[in-house]
């Protein structure tokens, strides 16, 4: 089990990316969330296993009318309390 933050930068805002994040993680049984900031890029935070996380990577780099750039990203501690993924609006 393992967690990873995230920051993604390119067209990643207005595109769906954070409904996208939510569907993605969510078929991979991920947990975490995902925020849009005001500097253009998308902040996320994923947690499950290794190979499911870089999963949801790879999907999310598939998806029409996403366009990533850049990836920004660091395992951080595993949360015990997460139950799914939400998408934050703050």
């Amino acid at each position: 089990m393992i967690r990873r933050h995230y920051y993604f930068s390119g067209t990643v805002q207005g595109v769906g990316f954070r409904f996208r994040c939510q569907t993605i993680a969510a078929s991979l049984g991920l947990t975490g969330w995902c925020k849009n900031l005001f500097d253009g890029r998308v902040e996320a935070e994923v947690q499950g296993e290794a190979m499911d996380v870089n999963q949801f990577v790879l999907r999310l780099s598939k998806e029409p009318f996403i366009s990533i750039e850049n990836i920004e990203e660091k395992d951080i501690p595993v949360s015990k309390y997460e139950k799914s993924f939400k998408v934050r609006f703050y």
